[in-house]
């Protein structure tokens, strides 16, 4: 009868040897070769009629290879499974040695196998602790808001002249030496900017100009660095290459637009927030603070999540079958390694490997499950953020667009994946301690950029 044996050779590190008896395989190999017999096609015989010897001496080997291999494979599996092994990634076979099948001559087999052990991970948020901020919304935030709502249901208009900083204007960017001379086969982007894009002295040049009027300038000088950086990557040029920041271009008034903005009132109300049915300027810019403050607690609320990532990840000790991992990533993986390749990627797979156990157990501890219908959802709120954010009308089109997406495997794997973060890091926020603290929003921009997960 065949056996499984198993021996430690390493923390969480494994061999698990399966031997088979001849009398195992015999009957079912006996059996498969019949079955050949019945159905093989060979010149000079009637079907059935093919003599037991031939079909042994054509096929014996091979129907006794997978005859073996299928035992030991379900050996191996119910073994496994019978002792409730939580291992990564499949079994590896423990060396390079291929039996001598010979059908001629059964004899007893035994193959080993190495396994890698998952760590047992035991893990309370209940003492995690966190900051949770809150950002103050100030009076200066509520007016810039009010200027962006005002540009984006303005009304444009084509005046000749550039004369204020909110003029739109429709350039040609075409490369040219420091004396203006155009550069052959050199950057050229056609662009709209505001005239407050620009540096202060570019901003004084352009000022007063009109259509096809045209200034040299030199990226450097004309933006600051946000905005320079925008504009070199519309160019194709590279914003870390000092190279690239001194260049000159002859820029080319196309068109001059200025936006008409509406005024304080009932209508620029009704267009900012549709049916909310707000009729004075007090309740309009209360309106816009609410939707500040609501922008700013999630954003604070992902800040958490990121703190209670980086407390977990740091803070949760596991050890992991290191010399079964590197050889999995040299032999087992999709893309076979050398193994000066597998052992420098195996920190970072390592540190992976952390995070989905880590992440697996709380899963299953704080029962997170994503229902179809979120995904759908997703699929929906995905199809509304392309449209701007505003779907009117016979919304019937959109269920019809959520289901087709459920056919996208890819789309379903990365919302499930997506939805199931959010509802964890949702359940353990509510766990943790936090303690609340008042911070401007300089100062809270900059831990965003520490978000990982």
């Amino acid at each position: 009868m065949a056996t499984v044996t198993r021996e430690n050779i390493a923390p969480l590190n494994d061999k698990l040897t399966v031997k088979v008896e001849k009398n195992d395989y015999l009957p079912a190999f006996e059996q498969s070769l019949k079955k050949y017999a019945k159905t093989a096609s060979i010149p000079g015989f009637r079907p059935g009629n093919v003599p037991a010897g031939l079909i042994k001496k054509m096929h014996g080997k091979a129907v006794l290879t997978e005859e073996v291999l299928r035992i030991v494979d379900k050996q191996l599996n119910e073994y496994i499974h019978h002792e409730q092994l939580d291992i990564f990634a499949q079994p590896l076979q423990a060396d390079n040695i291929v039996p001598n099948f010979d059908a001629n001559n059964p004899v007893d087999y035994s193959f080993a196998f190495e396994i890698g052990l998952k760590p047992a991970i035991d893990i309370d948020v209940d003492h995690i602790h966190v900051t949770r901020y809150n950002i103050d919304v100030t009076e200066q935030m509520i007016d810039e808001d009010i200027n962006r709502l005002q540009l984006r249901h303005g009304k444009m208009t084509d005046p000749e002249t550039v004369t204020v900083d909110d003029n739109v204007l429709n350039v040609q960017l075409t490369e040219t030496d420091a004396e203006g001379n155009e550069i052959e086969g050199g950057a050229s982007k056609a662009n709209s900017l505001l005239l407050k894009y620009f540096a202060e002295p570019v901003r004084g040049e352009l000022l007063g100009k009109q259509k096809d009027d045209a200034i040299t300038i030199q990226l450097s000088k004309a933006f600051e660095e946000k905005e320079r950086e925008w504009v070199m990557g519309d160019l194709g040029l590279d914003k870390d290459s000092v190279a690239d920041t001194e260049k000159f271009f002859k820029l080319t008034i196309t068109k001059v637009g200025l936006v008409e903005r509406p005024e304080m009132g009932e209508e620029f109300f009704e267009a900012a927030y549709p049916g909310k049915g707000i009729t004075t300027e007090e309740a309009f810019r209360a309106a816009i603070k609410e939707e500040i403050e609501g922008n700013f607690k999630a954003q604070s609320s992902n800040q958490v999540h990121d703190q209670i990532y980086h407390h977990l990840v740091d803070h949760t000790n596991l050890e992991f079958p290191e010399n079964f991992l590197k050889k999995w990533l040299q032999t087992g993986s999709e893309q076979p390694k050398t193994e000066e390749e597998a052992q420098a990627e195996l920190p970072n797979f390592i540190s992976q490997l952390k995070w989905s156990l880590i992440s697996t157990k709380l899963i299953q501890d704080n029962n997170v499950t994503v229902a179809q219908e979120e995904i759908l959802d997703q699929a929906r709120q995905q199809m509304v953020s392309y449209m701007g954010g505003q779907a009117l009308g016979d919304l019937s089109w959109l269920d019809d667009y959520a289901k087709r997406m459920l056919n996208d495997k890819k789309f379903v794997d990365q919302a499930y994946a997506q939805i199931q973060t959010t509802k964890l890091f949702t359940a353990l926020e509510a766990k943790v301690q936090a303690t609340e603290q008042s911070i401007s929003v300089e100062e809270f921009a900059a831990k965003l950029h520490h978000h990982h997960h």
